[in-house]
């Protein structure tokens, strides 16, 4: 099910953005098949395969491609592939005798995707990294934060996963249609620094614009206005505001009571500060639910701020289906959404054994000898 049914990838694990883009791919429908080690890295989580979400919808064969058999067996996968994708440093995959120039030579029609975070080349291909490293390398992080306070890391939402996880299965999913005209495969090189940098392009045309030059917490969207915040409420809760146009900011004065007269025009960025003290006295009047009562439906662009354990609950999400349940795992559930190819439930994480590898390798096209003489075993 899904508008990707039909289409095969492999992906060689790895952490972070990687799994993400495979697991995207296969909400969308494509049978994706996840090469493991054979002995899997301890990253110190002991965390059961069932809360590992990031492996949800595939199967898994881990080899040890230290040896030339597992390599041989990996390319006969790959000669049945639509895509892989890969997230080693630049020039693991070349050791290991599975580069884009031998795999081409066994599948001429493959996408071959290669998640890093500094890219393929330039000074720093080479060098170690996380997330935050590459979106402070790219203007993302020092953008990020309160005024006057340091910057913030927003999780590891806008470099693995936004920056590097979307722009790699985008780009995937760009050459596969394109291989449909010409008939040739290509290498898709996802840096997560040049995935961040993109996502701060409407941010680069504001300063530049010299739209945006309050620094760090001082402009629009970045916690500086006091009509694009979050407000603590009674009960320590917290509510958010985003009224930035004026008849959704009249709107919410409206409801708050609030003379505007008795405000500083909304766009004086100089007087900002009066009206956020009177917004952060006022929310302090009434719990988070209240205010929700209050607030949450019309046009004040309102929403109470929800732990990830009342995000599931909230009826709208409950009401689109928003989170699903897998294993006992609540979870959010593939997106987007389509009117003809439905997306199919996903499968949750498989634990190690539950599967039978010769099923899903013959499923690929395999014999029962390419199999035996492998020897995996699904994970």
């Amino acid at each position: 099910m899904g508008p990707l049914s039909g289409l095969k990838i492999v992906e060689f694990a790895g952490i972070g953005p990687g799994p993400m883009a495979a697991m995207l791919l296969a909400d969308m429908g494509a049978e994706v098949l996840r090469i493991d080690r054979a002995e899997p890295a301890d990253l110190g989580s002991k965390r059961p395969p069932r809360f590992d979400l990031l492996r949800r919808n595939r199967k898994i064969v881990r080899l040890d491609l230290k040896k030339p058999e597992a390599v041989a067996f990996a390319l006969d996968l790959v000669a049945k592939a639509d895509a892989l994708l890969e997230g080693f440093r630049p020039g693991v995959m070349e050791r290991l005798g599975l580069g884009p120039d031998v795999c081409f030579a066994r599948n001429p029609k493959l996408v071959f995707g290669r998640m890093t975070g500094w890219g393929q080349e330039g000074p720093m291909a080479h060098a170690a990294g996380h997330d935050l490293n590459y979106i402070a390398l790219t203007g993302v992080l020092d953008s990020i934060g309160r005024k006057g306070g340091p910057p913030t890391p927003p999780l590891n939402l806008v470099g693995d996963f936004g920056g590097g996880a979307l722009y790699l299965a985008m780009g995937m999913l760009a050459a596969i249609i394109e291989c449909k005209t010409s008939g040739k495969g290509q290498v898709v090189d996802a840096a997560m620094v040049d995935g961040a940098s993109s996502l701060m392009t409407a941010a680069y045309g504001m300063h530049a614009a010299g739209l945006s030059n309050g620094g760090r917490g001082g402009n629009m969207l970045d916690s500086g206005a006091y009509f694009y915040d979050v407000y603590e409420c009674a009960d320590g809760k917290y509510v958010s505001i985003a009224c930035i146009e004026g008849r959704f900011h009249a709107e919410l004065l409206s409801r708050l009571s609030i003379d505007p007269q008795s405000l500083p025009p909304q766009l004086d960025r100089s007087n900002w500060h009066i009206a956020r003290e009177r917004f952060i006295a006022i929310f302090k009047t009434k719990t988070r639910e209240e205010w929700t009562a209050l607030l949450e439906g019309t046009d004040t662009c309102f929403a109470p701020v929800l732990s990830v354990e009342e995000a599931p609950r909230h009826p709208h999400n409950i009401a689109r289906g928003t989170f699903i349940e897998l294993d006992g795992v609540i979870q959010p559930g593939p997106a987007p959404r389509f009117s003809r190819t439905a997306l199919g439930t996903p499968l949750p994480p498989d634990a190690p054994g539950s599967d039978d590898a010769n099923s899903v390798l013959t499923s690929w096209g395999l014999t029962e000898a390419e199999i035996a003489a492998a020897g995996p075993m699904l994970g």
